[in-house]
């Protein structure tokens, strides 16, 4: 019985110092969960994100059901992978995720919290770096598929689809 109780407080032991190891296989309880907890606000990623992975060294992969479109100040795309280098308080070298900007489409390069207390969030489109309220993401935002969101602001602005 004794050796019983041994073996069990040792793999105890061997699956904590794993799980403390190992962020990546830690039971975070979503990707929101984690870009609060690194300085960023949880709206910058879908609701609708199926999985994640993130690894030591910072690397964050997000994967999503299909591509999709949202608005924040703007018509953001987002691919069916996004991936990013996540640091506290910054989103650096992004890919998967494009902002229109006076009808053009611009790759997101990094998106950056440097002072939370400023309220804002700057966003690199490449050409120009663009300060945002972090207020608009607070919360995640629905994100609908591709054709959705562009069909149905084109009827809002009383255009028809021509497809």
């Amino acid at each position: 019985m004794a050796f019983f109780n041994t073996l069990i407080t040792v793999f105890l032991s061997l699956s904590l110092i794993i799980l403390l190891l190992c962020p990546s296989l830690s039971l975070s309880s979503s990707i929101h969960d984690l870009l609060l907890s690194k300085g960023l606000p949880a709206g910058l990623l879908p609701e609708e994100v199926k999985s994640y992975t993130f690894s030591e060294d910072g690397r964050l992969e997000v994967f999503l059901d299909a591509p999709c479109l949202t608005k924040f100040e703007n018509r953001v795309f987002f691919e069916s992978v996004v991936t990013a280098n996540l640091t506290y308080g910054s989103l650096i070298g992004v890919e998967g995720l494009q902002q229109e900007e006076l009808f053009v489409w611009l790759p997101v390069k990094d998106i950056i919290v440097d002072d939370p207390s400023s309220g804002l969030i700057l966003f690199d489109i490449g050409l120009a770096h663009k300060q945002l309220s972090l207020s608009l993401f607070e919360d995640p935002p629905h994100c609908k598929p591709e054709g959705g969101l562009r069909n149905h602001v084109r009827k809002e602005k009383g255009f028809e689809v021509l497809r």
